[in-house]
């Protein structure tokens, strides 16, 4: 269950709990980390640009508007909360059980060089 991933403000938005790794290779949901939605995002963490990407990164997640998306604590820390107006809760958990079950599917090994290029004939 994701429940203990968001809490229900009292005007009805939903703030969710994040775990965030600036600085990675690609921008993504990797899974959970205790009580918190963990990320990764690319952007460094300088500028908050990486704020900025965890922004982005949870609109397009959770099918939100961009400018529906806050951080509302946590903008120096890996730890951060993000609120987003509007969203139905139900859906919200749809889209949250969605991606940590894509996310709990292990990626497949990535090819070293030679194996990408094929077979070694001699």
């Amino acid at each position: 269950m994701v429940d203990d991933l968001f809490e229900v403000s009292g005007d009805g938005d939903v703030v969710l709990r994040l775990h965030v790794q600036p600085g990675a290779g690609r921008t993504a949901v990797v899974g959970r980390h205790g009580d918190s939605l963990k990320v990764r995002v690319a952007a460094p963490p300088e500028g908050g640009r990486a704020n900025e990407a965890v922004v982005g990164l949870v609109a397009e997640t959770l099918g939100a508007a961009a400018a529906k998306v806050e951080l509302v604590s946590g903008a120096s820390s890996r730890a951060k909360q993000v609120r987003v107006a509007g969203m139905d809760v139900a859906d919200v958990r749809r889209r949250l059980e969605a991606v940590l079950t894509s996310a709990s599917v292990a990626p497949g090994r990535r090819p070293t060089g030679r194996e990408s290029r094929g077979p070694r004939i001699r």
